[in-house]
C-alpha cells in the first residue's frame, strides 16, 4: 500500500508544529520526494528514510519554503552515499536547472565542498570505510525543467503535472498526480482554485493541498489572491471527487485551536469525503 510521509506542513513562518512544505511517498517499492522545503533533509531521517532511498524530487515551484533544503539534500545524499546509488532525477518548472548548476555545478556554491571530499586523503578514507570506492566521482544529478502534461514513468508509477495559480508571471507553479496500481496521489503545491488542479485531480484517492486559513479571515485581510483557504481546498476536493483531503501549508493561525476545529468544521461542510489535518511527520496510507 502506498503511504505519504508528511515531512513540511507548514509555511515560510517557523514554528514549533511545522516550517514549510516536504513530502515523501513509497509507492511501488519506490521513494519519491515532493518540495524540499526547511529542514525537509532532517524530517526524513526523523521519518525513518535516508536521502539515498530517494531517487525522484519534484518541486511545485521555487519559493524558499518549497526548496530551501534542497542544497543539503543534494550534498547529503551525495556524501553519504558509496557510488552505487541510483543517479538522482530532479523536476520541477523553470529554474529547477538552473538552481541544481548553482548549487553543484562548476562555479557553484558547494563546488568547494564536493571537491574537498572528492580530493582529501582524509574524506577519501572516509568514503572507502562506509564503502565506496575511490576514485570517488562528483555529484551528478540529472535536473529537468518541465511543464504541464506527462513527468515521469517508471515500470509501478506515472508522474504527470498541472498548472497551478499561484504568484505568476513571477514564478511558474506546478501540482503533480502519481497514479499507480497502489492508487493515486495529487499534490496541489501552492495555488488558488483552479480548472487545472481540479481536472488533475479527478478521482484521485488522495489530494494534499495548500490550506492557508480560515477562508473569512484570508479573504478579509487579501491573502486569497493565489492561494486556497479552508473553502478553496474544500471546494476543489468535492469538485474533483477526491475521496482523502489532506490539509497542508496550514498557515499558523489556523493551526490554533479554536480556528483548526472551525476551519475543520468549515472543510467538512463543504466537502464529504475523508479530511486529515496534517501533522509533521505524520505517515499516511491511501
Amino acid at each position: 500500500m502506498a503511504r505519504v510521509h508528511i515531512l513540511g506542513a507548514g509555511t515560510p513562518t517557523p514554528t514549533p508544529e511545522r516550517f514549510g512544505s516536504a513530502f515523501a511517498v513509497d509507492i511501488g517499492g519506490e521513494q519519491l520526494m515532493f518540495d524540499c522545503g526547511p529542514a525537509a533533509t532532517w524530517k526524513l531521517v526523523k521519518a525513518g528514510l535516508k536521502p539515498t532511498d530517494i531517487d525522484y524530487l519534484f518541486f511545485t515551484h521555487h519559493h524558499f519554503d518549497h526548496d530551501v533544503d534542497y542544497p543539503c539534500f543534494l550534498l547529503c545524499r551525495w556524501d553519504q552515499s558509496v557510488g552505487r546509488e541510483h543517479e538522482l532525477q530532479v523536476y520541477g518548472p523553470t529554474l529547477t536547472e538552473t538552481i541544481t548548476r548553482r548549487i553543484l555545478g562548476e562555479g557553484g556554491a558547494f563546488e568547494h565542498d564536493w571537491k574537498a571530499r572528492v580530493g582529501h586523503p582524509l574524506s577519501q578514507r572516509v568514503y572507502v570505510n562506509r564503502g565506496g570506492t575511490l576514485p570517488r566521482k562528483p555529484p551528478s544529478v540529472r535536473a529537468r525543467d518541465v511543464g504541464p502534461g506527462p513527468v515521469h514513468a517508471s515500470r509501478e508509477w506515472r508522474v504527470s503535472a498541472a498548472p497551478a495559480e499561484h504568484v505568476q508571471p513571477y514564478l511558474d507553479s506546478l501540482a503533480y498526480r502519481i497514479d499507480g496500481a497502489e492508487g493515486s496521489i495529487v499534490f496541489t503545491g501552492d495555488t488558488q482554485p483552479c480548472d487545472s488542479v481540479v481536472e488533475l485531480a479527478r478521482g484521485a484517492d488522495m489530494m494534499l493541498c495548500m490550506c492557508w486559513g480560515d477562508e473569512d479571515r484570508i479573504r478579509a485581510i487579501g491573502e486569497a489572491e493565489g492561494t486556497c483557504g479552508t473553502h478553496g481546498a474544500a471546494r476543489m476536493a468535492q469538485e474533483a471527487g477526491v475521496k482523502k483531503l489532506v490539509l497542508v501549508h496550514i498557515g499558523p493561525e489556523l493551526a490554533r485551536h479554536g480556528p483548526m476545529e472551525k476551519g475543520i468544521g468549515d472543510v467538512r461542510r463543504l466537502y464529504d469525503g475523508e479530511i486529515v489535518f496534517a501533522d509533521e511527520l505524520m505517515s499516511i496510507r491511501l
